[in-house]
């Protein structure tokens, strides 16, 4: 099936469905030497995992990781690293009274009708599961970025309550189970999800991502623009149906001379007086914090029965049961960090090879 890799000089390949034995990745274009264990994806993992709150899907899954190829004496060769991830916790019988029905708003139908044939377990390719992998594959990408750079994410809404950014607080982030850089909106989120799953419905979400420290000329004009490729690493994210750059679709309502970065003079260096440009002009990332943000739509697999039809042309209800997440936003802010730095590693490596 086409469409499992991403990237071009750094470039990873996933595989494996939400309910098969194991998922994972092939990573191609690492450099040689770099120091690398399995504890230092695993800590991204860790980051993903569900069951971790009330508020994320039960299945239990350790998420643990193996390295099957590619580092030899804790250094990476230069050569392809495959990494192993198993799935420990699947119940495909949660899925036998819908296998020959199409659930509203999941990838059921489209699967079915290109492929001719579908995995009706958990979704099978087009899981959220899939993601684990990208987290992985995200971690490698970190140790070719280095500590020079810094990816930070963080839920800036849950269905109709945004956070305050006067309160933005990076340290508050890892202290709440969304994420949250506002620690005032944990009450507030905790009683609408709270109430949302006891209607068996679910709630979309807000994620923004943010990377410091980038090397200003990073990216390439026209058509590998770098806003471009983030574009199209968050859009191809489970459920993500919107992408903005920046100040996004924010700038519609400025003014020229709102929205002009202006620059000055400091230190000897420029220095920019905003960021509605969100780190990157013609596709070329200024020095400045790069900021994406992007848009998840409510959870499909919900309790309230919904209208569709089968594969027998049969107009039938679907009520999906089983362990799923009330707002599947919340475990994206780890995904859409790893890709950031899959998008970032591959363009720096790419800058080198032109640049130098």
């Amino acid at each position: 099936m086409a469409g499992n890799s991403f990237g071009t000089v750094f470039r990873f390949t996933t595989w494996g469905e939400s309910h098969g034995p194991a998922i994972g990745c092939v990573v191609d274009g690492v450099p040689p030497r770099l120091e690398l264990a399995e504890g230092d994806i695993q800590h991204w993992l860790d980051r993903r995992r569900p069951g971790q709150s009330r508020f994320a899907t039960q299945r239990r899954e350790s998420d643990r990781v193996r390295i099957l190829s590619g580092v030899f004496d804790g250094r990476t060769t230069g050569t392809p690293i495959s990494l192993l991830i198993e799935n420990e916790d699947a119940r495909s019988r949660d899925y036998e009274q819908i296998k020959d029905r199409f659930r509203p708003g999941h990838a059921d139908f489209t699967y079915w009708k290109k492929y001719g044939i579908r995995d009706h377990r958990g979704g099978g390719r087009s899981s959220a599961r899939e993601t684990a992998s990208r987290v992985a594959a995200g971690a490698v990408a970190r140790k070719i970025l280095g500590d020079a750079v810094t990816i930070r994410g963080a839920l800036v809404q849950i269905g109709p309550h945004r956070i305050d950014r006067a309160r933005w607080d990076w340290d508050a982030v890892d202290d709440n189970p969304f994420w949250s850089p506002d620690r005032q909106s944990v009450q507030v989120w905790e009683g609408f999800l709270d109430e949302v799953r006891k209607r068996g419905s679910s709630a979309g979400a807000v994620i923004e991502i943010v990377a410091s420290g980038v090397p200003a000329g990073l990216g390439d004009p026209i058509y590998d623009k770098l806003d471009a490729d983030l574009a199209k690493a968050m859009m191809s994210i489970n459920a993500v149906k919107g992408v903005e750059i920046g100040a996004g679709f924010a700038a519609a309502e400025l003014s020229g001379e709102d929205n002009a970065d202006e620059m000055r003079m400091e230190g000897g260096r420029v220095a920019f007086l905003s960021n509605n440009a969100g780190g990157i002009l013609g596709g070329i990332a200024t020095g400045q914090d790069i900021v994406v943000r992007f848009a998840v739509k409510p959870t499909s697999s919900i309790l309230t029965p919904r209208r569709s039809v089968d594969i027998h042309g049969n107009e039938v209800e679907v009520s999906t049961k089983g362990r799923h997440d009330p707002c599947v936003g919340i475990r994206a802010v780890p995904v859409g960090e790893a890709m950031m730095a899959i998008v970032l590693a591959d363009h720096l490596l790419r800058h080198r090879a032109l640049c130098g």
